[in-house]
Formats: C-alpha cells, sequence, structure tokens
C-alpha cells in the first residue's frame, strides 16, 4: 500500500506542477490533495497547524497571483477590462482549441479580441495582448516557484516531524 500512496503522491505533484503551465490541470489543488494522500496512506500525524496554515495560504497566493499578474500584464500595456475578460477566455479556450500553441496564442487573440471590443484601435489591441503574454508567463513563473516551494515544504516537513 506505501508503493500505491507514494505513486499517487507523486503522479499528483506531476500534475500538480503541470498546471502551473497547462491551465486545465487543477495546479495548486493537485499538490494540496497529495498532501491528504499522504494523510490517509500514512499519518496526518507530520501534519501541524503551522504545515496547513503555510500550505493553504500559499494556495490563496497562488489564486489570487494568477489573476493579479496576469491582470497586471494587460493593464500595464493600457488594457481595458474587456482585455482582462478576453485573455482569461482565451487562457481557457486556447489550449483547447489548438493545444499547446493555444497556450500562448489563446491570452494573445483573446486580449486582442477584448480590446478591439472596447473599442481600440488595432495597434493598441496589439500592445495589450503583449502584455497579456507578459503577464501570462509572469504568472507562470510565479505560480512554478510557489508550487515548488509547496512541495519542497511537504518533504521538509515529513523528514523533520
Amino acid at each position: 500500500m506505501a508503493i500505491l500512496g507514494w505513486i499517487l503522491i507523486i503522479a499528483l505533484f506531476a500534475v500538480g506542477l503541470a498546471g502551473a503551465v497547462y491551465p486545465i490541470l487543477p495546479g495548486a489543488l493537485a499538490i494540496y490533495l497529495a498532501f491528504f494522500v499522504y494523510g490517509w496512506f500514512f499519518s496526518f500525524g507530520s501534519f501541524g497547524a503551522w504545515f496547513w496554515t503555510l500550505q493553504t495560504a500559499i494556495v490563496v497566493v497562488l489564486f489570487v497571483a494568477d489573476y493579479v499578474v496576469g491582470a497586471w500584464g494587460v493593464k500595464k500595456f493600457g488594457g481595458s477590462r474587456a482585455s482582462v475578460i478576453g485573455s482569461t477566455i482565451g487562457i481557457i479556450v486556447g489550449p483547447l482549441v489548438l493545444n499547446a500553441l493555444g497556450l500562448i496564442l489563446g491570452p494573445f487573440i483573446g486580449a486582442f479580441i477584448g480590446e478591439l471590443i472596447a473599442g481600440s484601435q488595432p495597434g493598441k489591441a496589439v500592445k495589450v495582448s503583449f502584455g497579456s503574454l507578459l503577464g501570462l508567463f509572469s504568472s507562470t513563473v510565479v505560480k512554478v516557484i510557489l508550487q515548488i516551494m509547496m512541495v519542497v515544504l511537504f518533504f521538509i516537513w515529513i523528514s523533520v516531524n
């Protein structure tokens, strides 16, 4: 049973880290679920209030940062609310329609269309679209760092306790 437990934990960590790049996957929630799998298969005794507080705080920061950093890129380049919404829709729909290429083109096209709907000229819409990509890449870096921190904290915590 221990081997099955570790296979599930590692698989959830892998899905979680892949979710930092591929937004269809559950990301931080998969990593968080791995902690419960560890508890069910081994013991929750290693975890205390501080562990759960730190990990939950990281998950909350991840969710907030994901939206805020992405929107920051659009706003930094003069984008409107419509381009933020378009970029968000593009992040979700792009990979479904265009596979891996949709990870980049989805938010770009979404922000572009959103900005055109808001009444901007095509030149400004392109500039805002590049801002959406900057926000996306920045957000991805933040997510990867924080999710790796979650996994490292987990291993430190179970080795010390």
